[in-house]
C-alpha cells in the first residue's frame, strides 16, 4: 500500500489547445464526434498528424454517418486559432488528405453483442485502464496538473476573447506547475513555467507579467506564498511553433490529459476512439467511481484499477488503492463495494454514463481534448451522484472504532 511522504515537491504540466499533439486530439474527437451525431453506433479510430501546412487522417471508421471531413478538420483548427497563413499552418491554407477504412471483423466481432465467442458486447481491447481522484482541490484533482491546466486554458480564453488586447499571443503552449507537498497535502507554489508563442514584437516583460497575473487569478491564494520562481519563455524566444514548429500526433500527451503523473496509467489514448475502446470509455468508469468514493467520505485519494481481455465483458480484475487515507477496514474490500454499485461491462459504463449520445447529453468528446479530460464540469463522469450507494454498501466494511 502507498505511504504518503511526510513533505515533497510534485510537478505537472499542461499544454494548450494550440500544441500541435492537441491539434491533432480535436481533430480526431470532432470526427468522433461527427459521427456519433448522424449514427450512434459508429466505430471510430481515427488517428490525426499535422505538420508545416498539412493534416493527416487516418484510421478505421465504420460508420451510417456522411460527414464532411474537410471541413471538420478545418474548423477545428480555424477555432483553435491557427487563420494566419504567414506562421506556417493555417486552416485556410493547409491541405487535407483523408485515409481512413473499415474497423477489423475480427475486432467487430468481440465487441459486437452476439456476434463473437460471447452473447455480451465485449471490451474492444485487452488492457488496464485506471481512475483517479484526491480531495486536494474542489475538482478532486492533484493540485499541480489542476492548476496547470488553468493557467493554459485562462490564456487560451483572454487571446481569443481579447484579441486586440493579446495580439501578441499565438495558440500554441506550454505551462508546468510545481507543488510543495507536507503530510500529503498541497501548501505552496514552488515553481511555475510557461512557454507561449507568441509575435516577433512582443517583449519577454509583457508575457511575464500576464503568466503571473493569470497565475495569482487562477490557482489558491492559500498556494501562492513566499518567493514563486517563474520561468517564461526560458530559451529567450517562441516566435514559431504550433504545426509549424513540431509535427503533431493523436495520443501523444497521455499524462497531460490525466493526472500529470499522479498515480498510475495503463498507456491507452483517448481521442479519436469511439466509447467500444475500453482505453477511453473504462479510463472514464475509472475517474467515475475514484471521484464517487472520495467524494463520499470514504477515501481521502484513491486510485481505481480495472482490467479487461478483447471480447470479454466483465473486468478480469479490479484494484482499488487509497494511499492508506480509507476508512474501511481494508482496501481489499472496495472491489466488493464497487462490484455492488457500479456495472463496468463496456455496455454498462456506455449506459451509466450516455457515451454515445453526447451531443444530446450537452457534451462532446472535442472539448474533452485540450485541458484535461477530468476534473471539468459538463463530463458524466465527474458526477458525484453515487455517494449514497457508496455509503450504503460501505457500511459493514467500515474500521471498527
Amino acid at each position: 500500500m502507498s505511504k504518503i511522504h511526510a513533505e515533497h515537491v510534485f510537478t505537472s504540466e499542461s499544454v494548450s489547445e494550440g500544441h500541435p499533439d492537441k491539434v491533432c486530439d480535436q481533430i480526431s474527437d470532432a470526427m468522433l464526434d461527427a459521427c456519433l451525431a448522424q449514427d450512434p453506433e459508429s466505430r471510430v479510430a481515427c488517428e490525426t498528424l499535422v505538420t508545416t501546412d498539412l493534416i493527416v487522417v487516418s484510421g478505421e471508421i465504420t460508420t451510417k454517418a456522411k460527414p464532411d471531413w474537410d471541413a471538420i478538420a478545418r474548423k477545428v483548427v480555424a477555432e483553435i486559432g491557427y487563420t494566419d497563413k504567414n506562421i506556417g499552418f493555417s486552416a485556410e491554407d493547409c491541405k487535407v488528405m483523408m485515409c481512413i477504412h473499415s474497423q477489423s471483423p475480427d475486432i467487430s466481432q468481440g465487441v459486437t453483442a452476439g456476434a463473437g465467442l460471447h452473447k455480451e458486447q465485449g471490451a474492444g481491447d485487452q488492457g488496464m485502464m485506471f481512475g483517479f481522484a484526491s480531495n486536494e482541490t474542489k475538482e478532486l484533482m492533484p493540485a499541480p496538473i489542476m492548476y496547470a491546466h488553468k493557467i493554459v486554458e485562462e490564456l487560451a480564453h483572454l487571446r481569443k476573447s481579447q484579441p486586440k488586447k493579446y495580439k501578441f499571443l499565438r495558440p500554441d503552449a506550454k505551462s508546468q506547475v510545481s507543488i510543495r507537498y507536507k503530510g500529503g497535502k498541497p501548501v505552496r507554489v514552488e515553481t511555475i513555467v510557461v512557454s507561449h508563442q507568441h509575435t516577433p514584437d512582443m517583449k519577454r516583460e509583457q508575457l511575464l507579467a500576464l503568466v503571473k497575473a493569470v497565475s495569482k487569478k487562477v490557482i489558491p491564494a492559500s498556494l501562492m506564498k513566499g518567493n514563486i520562481a517563474y520561468h517564461v519563455n526560458p530559451t529567450g524566444s517562441f516566435v514559431v511553433g504550433g504545426p509549424n514548429g513540431d509535427t503533431g500526433l493523436t495520443g501523444r500527451k497521455i499524462i497531460v490529459d490525466t493526472y500529470g503523473g499522479v498515480g498510475s496509467h495503463g498507456g491507452g489514448a483517448f481521442s479519436g476512439k469511439d466509447p467500444s475502446k475500453v482505453d477511453r470509455s473504462a479510463a472514464y468508469m475509472g475517474r467515475y467511481i475514484a471521484k464517487n468514493i472520495v467524494a463520499s467520505g470514504l477515501a481521502e485519494k484513491c486510485e481505481v484499477q480495472l482490467a479487461y481481455a478483447i471480447g470479454i465483458a466483465q473486468p478480469l480484475s479490479i484494484n482499488a488503492d487509497t494511499y492508506s487515507t480509507g476508512i474501511l477496514e481494508d482496501d481489499a474490500m472496495l472491489e466488493h463495494i464497487i462490484r455492488d454499485v457500479f456495472d463496468m461491462t463496456p455496455a454498462g459504463i456506455i449506459k451509466t454514463l450516455g457515451l454515445k449520445n453526447p451531443s444530446k447529453n450537452g457534451w462532446s468528446y472535442r472539448n474533452t481534448a485540450a485541458y484535461g479530460h477530468f476534473g471539468r464540469e459538463g463530463f458524466p463522469w465527474e458526477k458525484t451522484d453515487k455517494t449514497a450507494q457508496l455509503k450504503k454498501a460501505s457500511a459493514k466494511y467500515l474500521k471498527k472504532k
